[in-house]
């Protein structure tokens, strides 16, 4: 197997992958945490055990009920396919999506977090002065939350690099379209050709180590 299809292939799907799913969770989750943080309306509690299931279940679980909503007779997979002319499922399209709902609780709590250490006098301030909600959100809120913004952002790109069984029933392995790198990993071990797992493993061994350090600084911040 030549170098292109051995490391580069799944490594930049992996990046690309990771990349689109960490920018669009964090713009898609950010107002969302902090409706959560300030908001109050019923069932609250029901929405957001809901946002945090995919952290009380197992990838495969995740990845059946996927499958099966993405699928030509679910309702997703339906409206996709009708608006496109193209399936959801084996894409990266459909990889990506998957992996939003696998790490959608990892964009949640650090920004969750980080809202919920910001002053009220600062929002209350920002009132006065006669900014609106959503103005106060984006000049005051966002700039004293750049280090849980961050460290969300960290742990998704993490996340998602790491993704496996969810990926794996979603997208399958079809090269330059949904074999990314931990699929490449498993295929490798499935063969037993343990020195090509070996250097695909030890590549992301320290991305993963660096970026810890990176949210361990983050978070003690």
């Amino acid at each position: 197997m030549d170098m292109n299809s051995l490391i580069l292939s799944p490594l930049y799907l992996s990046l690309q992958l990771a990349l689109v799913t960490t920018t669009t969770l964090i713009l898609l989750t950010a107002p969302l945490a902090y409706l959560l943080v300030h908001a109050r309306f019923p069932g609250k509690s029901f929405f957001e055990a809901l946002l945090n299931l995919p952290l009380a279940l197992p990838p495969t679980v995740i990845g059946f009920y996927l499958l099966i909503l993405m699928g030509p007779e679910g309702a997703a997979g339906r409206t996709w396919e009708a608006v496109t002319g193209s399936p959801l499922l084996f894409t990266f399209t459909g990889i990506t999506l998957a992996s939003m709902v696998y790490s959608l609780p990892f964009a949640l709590q650090p920004m969750k977090a980080a809202f919920e250490k910001i002053d009220r006098r600062l929002l209350e301030s920002a009132y006065v002065l006669g900014l609106t909600p959503m103005s106060a959100f984006v000049k005051v809120v966002l700039p004293n939350s750049l280090h849980g913004l961050a460290a969300s952002a960290i742990l998704v790109f993490l996340h998602t690099l790491g993704a496996f069984g969810v990926l794996l029933i979603v997208g399958g392995s079809i090269p330059g379209e949904t074999r990314v790198f931990s699929i490449a990993i498993y295929e490798a071990v499935q063969s037993m050709n343990y020195r090509e797992a070996g250097i695909l493993s030890f590549i992301l061994l320290p991305v993963g180590f660096l970026f810890l350090l990176l949210v361990n600084r983050l978070i003690r911040r």
